[in-house]
């Protein structure tokens, strides 16, 4: 059987403008919620006024840039005594999500063969691929669910 990313992919996604304060996402991935499959929401699909694709902002993005951005030019910073963290999350309050989201974002079409996925998930190290028509995500198709649907298919598990 030939599974493709619309065999795959979630419609239940969130998305975020990118004008809107980081503090929303924060918030909207803190408590996100839980779909179909179990999993919890880890990220927004984040979009552009016209309501195209313009990136993602996840759990990882929101934490990479609380660090100090001295961080960025060490090699290592074991053994540093930092301040209370307040000091770092005071700068995400004036900030949109546009300042923190990824904007290089890798995506699929409806049609794209699993297997391209996974080659493309595993090699970039992506968690969620977004499925793009005419410039408008239209689904998602993320690792874990990828994962369970091959391997139910492998193991010829009833869905």
């Amino acid at each position: 059987m030939k599974l493709t990313a619309q065999d795959v992919m979630s419609t239940e996604f969130d998305t975020i403008s990118m004008d809107a304060p980081v503090m929303e996402a924060v918030e909207r991935i803190l408590n996100g919620k839980v779909r179909k499959s179990g999993y919890r929401t880890i990220s927004l699909m984040v979009t552009d006024p016209m309501g195209r694709l313009a990136g993602v902002i996840s759990m990882l993005d929101i934490l990479y840039h609380l660090r100090p951005p001295f961080f960025n030019y060490m090699e290592d910073n074991a053994g540093m005594d930092l301040e209370d963290i307040s000091l770092y999350t005071e700068r995400f309050k004036d900030l949109s999500v546009k300042h923190v989201m990824t904007t290089q974002v890798s995506g699929a079409s409806v049609d794209e063969n699993v297997l391209v996925l996974v080659d493309r998930m595993v090699r970039k190290k992506v968690r969620r691929l977004p499925v793009i028509e005419n410039g408008v995500a239209v689904g998602v198709v993320f690792i874990s669910e990828l994962y369970q649907k091959i391997c139910q298919e492998w193991l010829g598990v009833p869905v």
